[in-house]
This record gives C-alpha cells, sequence and structure tokens, in this order.
C-alpha cells in the first residue's frame, strides 16, 4: 500500500531522560532483565544504567578512542564495545573490564552483534571486514569477511543460520561456511545511497533496512527472495543512522540525523508516532517489554518515550451507511448515478431512513438544498440517526440556518457511544459544513483547537480537513489576485500535510470525499503548486524557486513524474522573470555578489542556478563558501558533499568539506576531511595540483610541533593534579592525554593547514591557556593530608579535618572560579621518588593549581579578616613570598578565602593600592614586586629578602627558593638545612657567576665556609660604596694616567677577562680572588669584639672584625707570618658600559673607577694579582 507519513500519534514529551556522557551518545543496549541499560559515548567511556532510576551505577573507561558502537549477549553476562580506533573491549555483566583494549580493526568499528547462542561475537568495520570473535577466548576466530567497501551494521539472523552485512549494498552471509549467499543492491539503487542499519523480524523472514541521506528511507526485504516487500517507509529527511523492532516484530523504530525518532507499523508501513530529539539522533531501541523507546545521539543524553496503546493507534472507523456502488459514485463525482441508485432503494422500501440520509448527501454536492433538508427530516422522521442528524446539519449550513445546523449536529453526538473516533469526526464534519458555508475562519479555527485538544490521537484528520480548507481558500485568494494572501493560505497548507502520496488517504478518509466531493488524491500536488504559483505572482521569485525545490525533492516517484512537464514550465517561467531583471548569468551574477560579500544575495542566485537547471560544481562550491561566510554549516555541507559526489577524485571538495566542519566545530570530522584532501592532492594525474600538496602541513605534523610545545611548557610544570570536577588526583600523563580530547586542541590540529598558518605563538598561547594553574600557600597545621591520603581517592568524599579541609575548600573555590566541569587543579611534585613521598604532607609537597583562569589572570585572595593580620605570615611563610614573586600575582588561597571586594583588576600587579599593601605585608618594594621575574639576576637582594622565612621543616627553607631563583634540583628530605641552603646558593653562584651570594654575616656553613649556615645571615642589606662624583672620577682618572702604562693595562685588562668564572667541584669552591698583602695590624681598644686596624699594600687603612685573634705588627717590625686581604674577584665589573672614552681603553678605565670606588687607590706596574689561598675554601 502507499505510505501514510504524518503519524496519529506525537509523542511530544519524554518520560524520563539519562544524562551524564561528555559527548554524542551513538550506542544504547538493554539488558535481558529489563533493569539495566549501557550506552557507548564518543567521550571514551560507557554508562550502566538502572532503567528505573535512573542511576549510573557504572562509568566505564578504558577506551582510548570515543566509543562507536556496543552490544550485550543474550544471556545479558557480557558486554562488548568497540571504538572509533579499532578497538574492542570485552567486560562482564557488571562493567568490569575482562580484557585490556583489542586492536581488532584498522578503521572505526561501526557494529557489532552476538551470535543467538552467544558463542560468536561479530564486528565490522569501515576496513571494509568482518571478524569473528570466540567469546571465551575473546581471540579472532575463523577468517575475516572482506565486503569490499565500509561496514555500517552486521546483523545475526535469529536462528543464526544468516548474517546480513550493510554496505553500499546489502550482503547476506553465511557465518559457518563463510559463503556468500546473496548480494543485493538495496538502498544504493536510489541515487547511490549506503545502507546504514540493518534489522530482522523475529520469525527470521524479512530483513528490514536503512538509508543514508540519499534515500532517508526504510525498506523491507523478503529473505527468501531478497526483492522488496511493499513499500517503503518515508518520512524521514536525513540519513536513518539506525533501526529498531519490537519483541513482537510489530512495530519499527528509527533514529534519524532529522532529530527524530519514528514509530511504524511493520505491517503497512505506516508511521504512527514522531518523537523529537533538539539534535541528531544516533541510536535507538525498544525496551525488553516492548513499551518503551529508548534514544540517544548529539544531546548527550538518553530519552525515554513511552509507546502508545494499540487503541490509541487504530484507524479512524466509518460512520457511513452506504451501499458500495452509491459509494464508489459518489467517489467519483458519478452523482446522478449515486441519486439513481439511492432513489431506487427507496423506492424499494420507503422506510429505508439511511438511503434517505445518504440521498440528502448527494442533494448537498448538488447544492439543492431544499431536496436534502427534505430528505434529512424524512429519514429522521423514520428513525432519528447519526446520519439523520448529520444530513440534516449539513442541510441547514446549506439554507444558513446556522444556528438550527449547530442544534441538529449537537443532537448527533447522541449516537457517538462515546467513541473518540466517530467524535472527532463529526467535529470535522461539523467544521466542513461551516466552510461551505462560507465561515471559513470559524470554521479553520474550529479544525485547529480540535487537532489542540486532543494532540496526540487524530492529528492525522485534522492536518487533512485543515490544509485542504486552507487549499480552498488559498484558490480564492489567488483567483482574486490577492497573491500574497494566497501564498500565505498555500504555505499553511503545505506545513500541515508532509507527504506527497495521498492515495491511501482518499481511501482512509473517503467520508469527506462521499459528503463534500473532496479530491483528497491531488492535495498534496495541488497545495505544492499554487504555493509556487503564488509567490512567484507577488513576486517573490526566490521564495517561489525554493518551493519549487522542496515540492520536487519531497515528492514520491509517481506524483514526481506526473509534475515533470509543469516544473518544466515553472522553471523556464522564472528564467524570464529573472532575464527580466537583468540576470541573465545566474552563476556569473553570483559570483560578482560573493566578491563583494553581499552573501545573501550570492546564495539566492547560485540556489537558482542550481534549481532551475544550471548546476556545475563550481556553482555548488561558491555556494559553500558564500553559506560558510553566512555560518550556515549545515547548508554550506551539504554543498561540499555535492562537490565531492560531482566530482570525487578532486581535492576540492574536501577542502570545503574541512572549512565547514572547522567552522561547525566538528573538529575530528574536519581533520578527517583534511587529510583526505591531502591523499587527493598527492594522487592527482597533473603535476601542478600535485605541487600544491607543498604548501600543506600534515596533521602529523602538527601534531609534533604541538607535542614540543606542551612538552616545553611543562618542563618546569607540576607533575600531579586534582580534576576539580572529579576530585581525583591525575598524572600529567593524564593530563596531556586530556588535553587532546578538548576542543582547543583539535581546533589547532584542524586550523593549521598550511605552513604559512603555522603560528607557533598562537599554539603556544593554547597549550599555555589550557595548562596554567594557580598556587596554593598555606600554614602548616598539625594534621596534613599525605600523598597516600588522596591517592585512588575523591578529595571531596574524604573527611573534611585538618589538612584536607583546606585542601577540599581550595579545590572547590578554584572550580567555582573558572568553568565549571573543566578545571584541573595542578598538584606541583618535586623530583622525589613516590615512596618518599608517602609520608610527607600533600600540600608540603605539592602547589596546587587550576586551569581555569586566563593566562593573564592570576587573582589574589585574603581571609575575611584584614590583610594586615596576616603580615607576619605572609613575609615568613615557606611559600608565601614564593607566591607573590611571580610574573603576576598568584591567589593565595587558605581556607575560608573570599575575593577582595572591589577587586576589578585581572591581574593584581596592575593595581596600586593592592601592590602597595602587598608591599607593606613582606617589606619587599611594591615596584620590586611588579617587576620581579624568576631567575638569578639580584640574587644577593632576592636572599635578602627571604632572610626571615620560617619553614615547619628545615630543609624547605632551600626548597621553597628553587622556583625564586630558577632552579632544578632534587629534593632530599632529611638531608639537613645548611647542606640543602649550600647546594642552592652553590648552584646560583655556579650558574649565574654572581658572587653577591658571598656577601654575607653570620655563622658558616658545614656545607661550605664561603656559604652561611642560615638564611639569616643575608638580613643586613648588602654593602654598597657610595657613587662617586663627577668631579671626583675626574681627579681619579687623571692622577692614573701617568701612573701605568699602557700595555700594563691592557695586560691587566685581559688577564683579569680571562679568569675562570666562580665554579663548585665536590663542595669546593673555586674562586678567583684579589689579594692585598698585609703591612700593619693594630688592635682596637673595645671590650665585646676583636677589631683591628689594617693596613695593605693598595688600599685605605680598615677596620676587620673577627672572631680570630691576629698578631699585631707594623712595616718596621715585619712578622714572620704572611697576612693576605683577599676579595672575590666580581667578573661583573668588566662587563659596565661602554663611555666611549676616546682613549680606547674603556674597559680599563671603568675598570680603575670602579676599583676607586672601593678605596683601591692606586696600581702598581709589576704587582701580580694572583689567588693566594689561606687555609681551606671549603
Amino acid at each position: 500500500m502507499t505510505e501514510i507519513e504524518e503519524p496519529v500519534i506525537r509523542m511530544a514529551t519524554v518520560s524520563q531522560t539519562f544524562e551524564g556522557h561528555e559527548n554524542r551518545i551513538l550506542g544504547v543496549t538493554v539488558f535481558p532483565d529489563r533493569r539495566r541499560m549501557v550506552t557507548a559515548a564518543w567521550d571514551k567511556t560507557l554508562r550502566l544504567w538502572d532503567l528505573e532510576d535512573g542511576v549510573v551505577l557504572k562509568i566505564m573507561e578504558g577506551h582510548r578512542f570515543g566509543v562507536r558502537s556496543v552490544a550485550v549477549s543474550k544471556d545479558g553476562e557480557s558486554i562488548v564495545s568497540a571504538d572509533g580506533g579499532g578497538e574492542l573491549i570485552a567486560w562482564n555483566k557488571d562493567g568490569e573490564s575482562l580484557t585490556k583494549p583489542i586492536k581488532v580493526h584498522s578503521q572505526r568499528i561501526r557494529s557489532l552483534d552476538f551470535s543467538p547462542d552467544g558463542s560468536l561475537l561479530a564486528s565490522g568495520s569501515l576496513d571494509t571486514t568482518t571478524k569473528f570473535w570466540n567469546t571465551k577466548t575473546w581471540q579472532v576466530q575463523g577468517n575475516p569477511i572482506n565486503c569490499g567497501t565500509g561496514i555500517h551494521c552486521v546483523r545475526y539472523s535469529p536462528s543464526g543460520e544468516y548474517l546480513a552485512i550493510a554496505t553500499k549494498d546489502i550482503q547476506i552471509w553465511n557465518p559457518g561456511t563463510g559463503e556468500c549467499v546473496a548480494k543485493f543492491q538495496g538502498h544504493s539503487v536510489f541515487n547511490g545511497a549506503w545502507c546504514y542499519s540493518l534489522a530482522w523480524t523475529p520469525d527470521g523472514k524479512q530483513l528490514v533496512s536503512s538509508g543514508d541521506e540519499r534515500d532517508p528511507t526504510i525498506r523491507i526485504w523478503d529473505s527468501l527472495t531478497w526483492k522488496q516487500v511493499g513499500e517503503p517507509c518515508k518520512g524521514h529527511t536525513e540519513a536513518v543512522n539506525m533501526i529498531a523492532l519490537n519483541p513482537t516484530g510489530t512495530l519499527l523504530t528509527s533514529a534519524s540525523d532529522d532529530n527524530q525518532v519514528r514509530l511504524w507499523w511493520l505491517s503497512d508501513q505506516r508511521n504512527i508516532a514522531i518523537c523529537k530529539h533538539p539534535d541528531v539522533v544516533y541510536c535507538v531501541i525498544f525496551s525488553e517489554d516492548g513499551k518503551h523507546i529508548l534514544s540517544g545521539g548529539m544531546d548527550r543524553r538518553i530519552s525515554k518515550w513511552t509507546v502508545p496503546l494499540q487503541e490509541d493507534i487504530l484507524d479512524d472507523c466509518k460512520i457511513l451507511a452506504i451501499n458500495t456502488t452509491a459509494r464508489n459514485a459518489c467517489t467519483t463525482g458519478d452523482l446522478p448515478s449515486a441519486e439513481r441508485l439511492l432513489t431506487q432503494e427507496i423506492n424499494a422500501d420507503n422506510n429505508n431512513y439511511n438511503s434517505y440520509a445518504n440521498r440528502s448527501f448527494v442533494m448537498a454536492r448538488k447544492a439543492d438544498w431544499d431536496r436534502a433538508f427534505d430528505d434529512a427530516l424524512k429519514s429522521i422522521s423514520i428513525q432519528p440517526s447519526l446520519m439523520g442528524c448529520i444530513s440534516k446539519g449539513i442541510a441547514h449550513c446549506g439554507k444558513r440556518q446556522f444556528q438550527d445546523a449547530m442544534k441538529a449536529f449537537d443532537l448527533a453526538f447522541m449516537y457517538m457511544d462515546a467513541d473518540l473516533n466517530k467524535t472527532r469526526l463529526l467535529l470535522l464534519i461539523k467544521a466542513i459544513a461551516l466552510f461551505n458555508a462560507n465561515q471559513h475562519d470559524e470554521a479553520i479555527l474550529r479544525v485547529q483547537e480540535l487537532a489542540t485538544t486532543r494532540p496526540d490521537a487524530g492529528s492525522l484528520a485534522c492536518s487533512i480537513v485543515e490544509a485542504y480548507l486552507h487549499v480552498q481558500v488559498g484558490m480564492n485568494a489567488l483567483d482574486d489576485a490577492r497573491h500574497n494572501e494566497a501564498a500565505d493560505h498555500f504555505t499553511s497548507a503545505v506545513n500541515t500535510i508532509r507527504f506527497s502520496s495521498m492515495s491511501a488517504i482518499h481511501s482512509k478518509y473517503d467520508v469527506f470525499v462521499v459528503l463534500f466531493g473532496w479530491d483528497l488524491k491531488s492535495l498534496w500536488q495541488t497545495a505544492h503548486q499554487n504555493w509556487c504559483h503564488a509567490l512567484f505572482r507577488a513576486g517573490r521569485l526566490p521564495e517561489a524557486i525554493k518551493a519549487h525545490r522542496y515540492m520536487m525533492d519531497k515528492a514520491d516517484e509517481t506524483t514526481r513524474t506526473h509534475c515533470l512537464d509543469w516544473s518544466t514550465s515553472f522553471k523556464k517561467d522564472c528564467s524570464v522573470l529573472y532575464a527580466a531583471a537583468g540576470v541573465t548569468d545566474l552563476a556569473a551574477s553570483g559570483d560578482t555578489a560573493l566578491t563583494v560579500r553581499n552573501y545573501d544575495r550570492a546564495i539566492e542566485l547560485y540556489s537558482a542556478a542550481i534549481d532551475l537547471g544550471f548546476a556545475t560544481d563550481t556553482v555548488f562550491v561558491n555556494r559553500s563558501k558564500a553559506r560558510s561566510s553566512k555560518m550556515l554549516w549545515d547548508d554550506a555541507l551539504l554543498d561540499a558533499e555535492k562537490v565531492i559526489e560531482l566530482n570525487p577524485s578532486s581535492y576540492i571538495g574536501y577542502q570545503l568539506k574541512h572549512t565547514v566542519l572547522h567552522g561547525a566545530h566538528r573538529y575530528d570530522e574536519a581533520i578527517e576531511a583534511f587529510k583526505i584532501m591531502l591523499s587527493k592532492l598527492e594522487s592527482a594525474p597533473d603535476t601542478q595540483t600535485q605541487s600544491l600538496r607543498q604548501q600543506y602541513i600534515s596533521p602529523s605534523e602538527t601534531e609534533g610541533i604541538i607535542q614540543e610545545t606542551i612538552k616545553a611548557q611543562l618542563d618546569d610544570a607540576p607533575h600531579r593534579l586534582i580534576n576539580t570536577s572529579t576530585g581525583r588526583l591525575c598524572s600529567r600523563e593524564v593530563q596531556i592525554s586530556a588535553f587532546k580530547m578538548t576542543a582547543g586542541y583539535k581546533e589547532l590540529l584542524s586550523s593549521t593547514m598550511k605552513y604559512a598558518d603555522l603560528r607557533t605563538e598562537r599554539i603556544k598561547d593554547v597549550v599555555a591557556m589550557y595548562f596554567r594553574y594557580v598556587m596554593l600557600s598555606h600554614r602548616w597545621e598539625g594534621k596534613e593530608p599525605l600523598l597516600h591520603d588522596i591517592q585512588g581517592k575523591v578529595v571531596y568524599d574524604l573527611d573534611p579535618v585538618g589538612g584536607i579541609a583546606k585542601l577540599q575548600s581550595f579545590c572547590k573555590t578554584a572550580r567555582d572560579m573558572g568553568t565549571a566541569g573543566h578545571g584541573l587543579i595542578r598538584v606541583a611534585s618535586t623530583r622525589s621518588t613516590m615512596s618518599s613521598c608517602n609520608n610527607r604532607s600533600i600540600l608540603c609537597l605539592f602547589g596546587i593549581a587550576t586551569r581555569h583562569l586566563p593566562s593573564s589572570t592570576c587573582r589574589m585572595f585574603h581571609l575575611r579578616r584584614s590583610l594586615g593580620h596576616s603580615q607576619a605570615a605572609l613575609g615568613t611563610r615557606e611559600d608565601g613570598r614564593s607566591r607573590i614573586l611571580g610574573p603576576q600575582l598568584c591567589p593565595i588561597l587558605p581556607e575560608g578565602l573570599v575575593p577582595i571586594s572591589n577587586d576589578r583588576f585581572p591581574n593584581h600587579k596592575d593595581s596600586i593600592a593592592i601592590m602597595q599593601e602587598m608591599g607593606d605585608a613582606t617589606g619587599i618594594d611594591a615596584q620590586a614586586l611588579i617587576a620581579f621575574r624568576p631567575g638569578m639576576r639580584d640574587a644577593r637582594q632576592k636572599l635578602q629578602w627571604v632572610s626571615a622565612r620560617v619553614t615547619t621543616w628545615p630543609e624547605d627553607i632551600a626548597y621553597s627558593l628553587f622556583g625564586i631563583f630558577g632552579v632544578n634540583l632534587p629534593v632530599i628530605y632529611g638531608e639537613k638545612k645548611q647542606k640543602a641552603l649550600g647546594r642552592l646558593l652553590q648552584e646560583v653562584v655556579a650558574q649565574s657567576g654572581d658572587i653577591s651570594a658571598l656577601n654575607w654575616v653570620g655563622q658558616s656553613s658545614e656545607f661550605n665556609s664561603c656559604l652561611p649556615a642560615d638564611i639569616t645571615s643575608y638580613k643586613a642589606p648588602p654593602h654598597s660604596a657610595p657613587s662617586l662624583s663627577e668631579d671626583e672620577i675626574q681627579v681619579s682618572i687623571s692622577s692614573l694616567r701617568h701612573v701605568m702604562a699602557l700595555d700594563v693595562a691592557l695586560k691587566l685588562y685581559a688577564m683579569l677577562d680571562n679568569l675562570n668564572a666562580p665554579r663548585f667541584a665536590n663542595c669546593r669552591l673555586h674562586l678567583p680572588c684579589i689579594a692585598f698583602r698585609v703591612t700593619a695590624v693594630k688592635r682596637s681598644p673595645t671590650q665585646d669584639q676583636e677589631i683591628y686596624e689594617v693596613k695593605a699594600d693598595g688600599l685605605h687603612d680598615l677596620l676587620i672584625t673577627t672572631k680570630d685573634k691576629l698578631v699585631q705588627f707594623s712595616s718596621p717590625r715585619p712578622t714572620v707570618q704572611t697576612l693576605l686581604l683577599v676579595r672575590p674577584w666580581n667578573r661583573f665589573l668588566l662587563e659596565l658600559p661602554d663611555v666611549g672614552e676616546p682613549s680606547g681603553l674603556p674597559g680599563y678605565l671603568m675598570l680603575l673607577m670602579t676599583l676607586r670606588a672601593r678605596k683601591i687607590i692606586g696600581l702598581r706596574p709589576g704587582l701580580h694579582y694572583v689567588i693566594r689561598v689561606m687555609g681551606s675554601l671549603r
């Protein structure tokens, strides 16, 4: 029979939803126990659900790629899932993995199916093969089936005798023998469509299939002949991704790219229900009891729909009692014959009240209202009946006696027997009678209200009547040249009837044909053709052409054939009208509009060229570009696909497809399209096209560049993190893997097409944005969480005591600061081994950070009390100053923090008031805080800043400075404070050559006597000699001009310039020094300290304080002991700016000036400045 596409029932709302997946859902199946369901999604996970309460029983993780398919064995004991990388995982019924990911196919696995006995599993892939798996060993069994083209679906027959495989054609195989039993084109006959999904009826006698967007139908095949059975199920407008049968095999459900799930009678292919999703639907299945439909797709959730009861989807009943011959005469419009036949019945039986009522209907159709009224009265006088009351109501309407007509129709309800179908038909007949009496608006309003009072039933009858009434009003308006009004009515009619074949409708609702002479067979065609004509005559040419295209696309084959001549004539009229408007070449005019960026006009003209038969692949290319510019991604993608269809060997279609998919943020698909584009370039027949490949960079090359950028970004970054959404500790590998799943990463891959597009700064920005973090500074408390306290656990579930409460508070605060559910709290680990970390506080070992904030945004927080109360803590805490000393001001987030009030600065270093307050709190100049960058520059000043630091663990005094100085050293708890500080200081001196770290006052270290034992030794500011005035500098330089020969000065400069930089080796300091021989020592008369007046060659007199007792002597009375004053040589003295002295000795003069400033009063020729070591410098 001919299809009826509009449903009797529309399920407008879902009964339950299951939400939790983070990407589109591609698979769903239920367990035989009727209580559980498992779903598969592109977020790389499966979820096991309780169907009753909607609770997630388990999140099943293990796939490295998006999960594409899932199947449950017939006994419910096993689950198998397959992903986009060609890997398969087996699970037990509780969601515990039985295998690691098994690489089974080279491309995406699209389908899985268990054999009826559960011993085998079939997997079908886009790599063109189907493989069989032993479900006991999970090893491949037997030889694979090679189908030659990509596989979309595999389904065992109920007996297990056959395996049906959906590819470009449909193939039937014997899985036991590996022989192909049958192969037929299926959907590919229609526009080259592919078969997407398959389902067997429970008895195995029929196979049901669905097609892609080129044939979005469902077709039924006889399993003996493999010929199509009946008409296809039509109604979907896009690819039908999946189909499923209910357990009894009477109902069929389908999921489509058109955002709809449809329910069908299998017996007559009638569409009886529509379930609407907000986005594309990929998967659908019936519940085990057949009472519900479960569907999911791009909206990331499973929707549960209740299947309507059978009594709600029965056909409309018949209410006319008329013999077949008279009915046929009325149906064909042979009213004289119908009148004659009914008169003969009346003459034969004068008390036949039905015959009088039926003849009244015929008289009404002939507009003989008096005779119609008389026959109606005669029928009722013999015996009041439903037909008699209806005939009387129609006759009153014809005589414009509306009040009496309403009374007659009201009496008719007495004969309904509470039958809703009859009641609905009676109300529609009543409305039509009013319409025929020129009460158009009231009649249409009554029909619309009837449709809304019970929207889930009878909507087809209401739709038919409403459409017919709109067509009649539209025809009247069109005859009166009210073209826009006519177009509106025809538009309403078109929107009401969305199916083209009306033969079944004409038969189903022949009550309207008999009573009113309606021609329902041509209703669809009449509505659409007049819609086009009304728009055309109204001067709305683009809309008229669009309406024509819509009509020809939606028409069934028979209707389309009938409309070909009309279509040709209509397109010719449109071309003439465009030419009259000066547009003789639609494509060229479209190109002009595209050039000036008038995209709407360009789309209009290109569409007209296509619809009027002037289409070329270039027109589709340019319309795709115009649509992309308007961000009409779906339409642009259709054009790109059309270009590929027209010229499959060219790279241009795939280039367009990549551009469109990238713009639509469908990056995975965009990258695949780009790869195909590169392959098309490489295989191009001409060298000129092949040469274009050289300008493009492959995704694998881009991946390598991004990987190197990530590596550089993470070189000094924390090694562990906490996901603020899950509260779980993650490794760096997990973090990188998570980044590669983000839209940002995929956008980078997709956008970097050409070497000219390779912007490393942008890659660095994206990587830095993702891997950014803020640090947690905290005060040590009595109970600190250890690493093993949180490893493998959810932080939020831990007992909130001590440091755990602080950690939880920070995690929540950090999560709230950014995008919920996407942030990562970074746990900055040291390079110590895991075993050494297990007994240390997680908050001591690790800084904590989050990805939430932009890289340029580090916001400071403080306690509810005044910041001033925490000044001492900020200045002395082990990481308080470290957090402040950064390119941006990092958040200090102890427990109970709130944002600074009236804070308008994304980076607090931009706030003068905040930085001044921080300077007051830390004792560090505010400008120094703003200008600070990690590194070894100004090492002595930084050491003074942190000289008051206090830590719980003594070694942390040194460890907490690693970041400030930018050093990378191992953390070795238990090595003691002096050694930890010594290792840091020797690294600073060795790497930078800066000896200012040797400028300290206090106890010397056991690590090396040149280094202090404690950080407090740097508390005193370093000595800075007063600067000389310009006059003093000139006098000094003049006094030296005749003291030293030029060649001697040059030799001295060269010798100093060639001195080795300071270095450490085995805790020994190798340090170039300048030595001055002491000529006199005299003790000063003080009681508390040993202070000596010292004279030395080349120096002013000095006062020296020391614990050692020195032997006093003077030049006339030399002593056996030789004393030297040794000053470490600072090679930076030679690196002062060039002052441009004309003497040609700027370095030498600057050296003399510097030495003069340090009280060196002269240099004598021949004096050797050598290292004189007095004892060990260890």
